[in-house]
């Protein structure tokens, strides 16, 4: 792990302008090669505070910065340089089931830029090869196992070399053996530099592979040690 701050929030207020604020004054940074948590209750915040960190919504108050990228300041020309430094990878996995999984990670290759076909597919391999997919580049999402279709998910995110990736509950949908697997992914990609914001319900497998940890609760983000952790007030 660097000392590379990758996602900085300073102070932000997290909503919408016709609302109060959801969150106030929240304040975290995370380091490139860092993996951190967030959990809390369903409706407590979470996802409006990824949906700031990707430009969704706009901050409120305070300063965050994505991967350089000034949020208070970005325009809206700027967006989508910011969403090829910073990955998302949601629950729902989000893929073109009228295509196979090599044609779902081409489809993100070119709307991106990338315009020789022999380098795009050397890149589908790179990925695949990177979450043990390799030789399902033919096969079809429903094919797939949902453990597999979120390893998917997972390379299509790692396609342009992000600086940070968001996951949002990305093991909402799986059994235990492969949500097991996608912790361990994630963790080992943050190895590689990038810096993982992962939010999550799976408190055993919190538990099971530790790391820094924040808690959205009552409009506020916190953090807190693993012996603070009650996990089951957090239930739903």
């Amino acid at each position: 792990m660097t000392d590379t701050v990758k996602i900085f929030f300073d102070s932000v207020d997290v909503g919408y302008y016709t609302q109060e604020p959801l969150l106030h004054s929240v304040t975290l940074s995370v380091k490139a090669g860092e993996l951190v948590y967030l959990i809390g209750k369903t409706a407590s915040g979470k996802s409006s505070l990824l949906k700031t960190m990707y430009a969704e919504i706009p901050p409120l108050a305070g300063k965050c910065v994505m991967a350089e990228f000034d949020l208070q300041k970005i325009r809206r020309s700027k967006i989508p340089y910011l969403r090829r430094k910073v990955a998302v990878i949601f629950q729902d996995f989000q893929l073109l089931n009228d295509r196979s999984v090599q044609d779902n990670l081409l489809f993100v290759l070119k709307a991106t830029g990338w315009k020789k076909n022999k380098i795009m597919l050397a890149r589908v391999e790179e990925v695949l090869a990177q979450v043990n997919l390799l030789g399902t580049q033919l096969k079809m999402p429903h094919q797939l196992s949902g453990g597999e279709q979120q390893r998917v998910v997972i390379a299509r995110s790692l396609l342009n070399n992000p600086e940070i990736i968001l996951a949002d509950e990305p093991t909402g949908n799986l059994d235990p053996e492969s949500s097991e697997e996608i912790f361990k992914l994630l963790h080992h990609i943050a190895q590689t530099e990038c810096a993982v914001f992962l939010v999550t319900h799976n408190y055993q497998l919190v538990k099971k592979y530790p790391a820094r940890t924040f808690r959205c609760e009552d409009g506020l983000i916190s953090e807190i040690q693993e012996t603070e952790i009650d996990f089951n007030s957090l239930l739903d």
